[in-house]
């Protein structure tokens, strides 16, 4: 099962994007509002989460996705159960991924120390002691998996695939969708 956490204020391409493709290869994903069912992404568009937090069943994770968008990720960082999610995935050997801002909070809980890893530019502030991959619109490293920005969200979305289904998977799904 992979969990993408949707707080209020998400960037609305960081997430869909990714899971509309990590769908088309077949992965189970549900979608966690943050702050309830209905969450609005940063550009005011609205978006039923599949289950609220208290909703995810730990035990079942082989991912969790934190999509970018200031007040999405502020609203991560707000809700501890949230925040614990993502500790959890790290320290149960799980791939955790993030993108735009959202390694940020990664960084906050000292995931990515010592790790390869992008972020939004301007936001490298706020990565401790990560790696950081200039010009890159995503970066692996191990079971983490970080993306630079909303431009980004089609080649994050195909390395999560890789990650979970392999590159054969990804590079169907890039074909099919006619990415160049």
């Amino acid at each position: 099962m992979v969990y993408m956490l949707l707080g209020t204020g998400f960037e609305e391409t960081e997430a869909i994007a990714p899971l509309d493709l990590l769908r088309r290869a077949g992965v189970e994903v549900m979608t966690v509002g943050v702050n309830g069912k209905i969450v609005y992404g940063s550009h005011k568009i609205g978006v039923e989460a599949d289950i609220e937090l208290g909703q995810m069943d730990l035990t079942r994770m082989e991912m969790i996705i934190l999509p970018g968008g200031l007040g999405g990720v502020a609203s991560v960082r707000a809700s501890k159960e949230a925040m614990d999610a993502l500790a959890f995935a790290w320290n149960n050997d799980k791939y955790v991924a993030a993108i735009c801002a959202g390694p940020t909070v990664l960084a906050d809980l000292g995931i990515t120390a010592g790790m390869n890893a992008t972020c939004y530019p301007g936001c490298e502030d706020g990565m401790g002691s990560a790696i950081m991959i200039e010009d890159a619109a995503v970066v692996t490293d191990e079971k983490l998996i970080t993306g630079t920005s909303a431009g980004c969200a089609i080649p994050f979305g195909l390395a999560l695939i890789e990650a979970l289904k392999g590159t054969e998977t990804a590079e169907a799904i890039a074909n099919q969708i006619v990415i160049r």
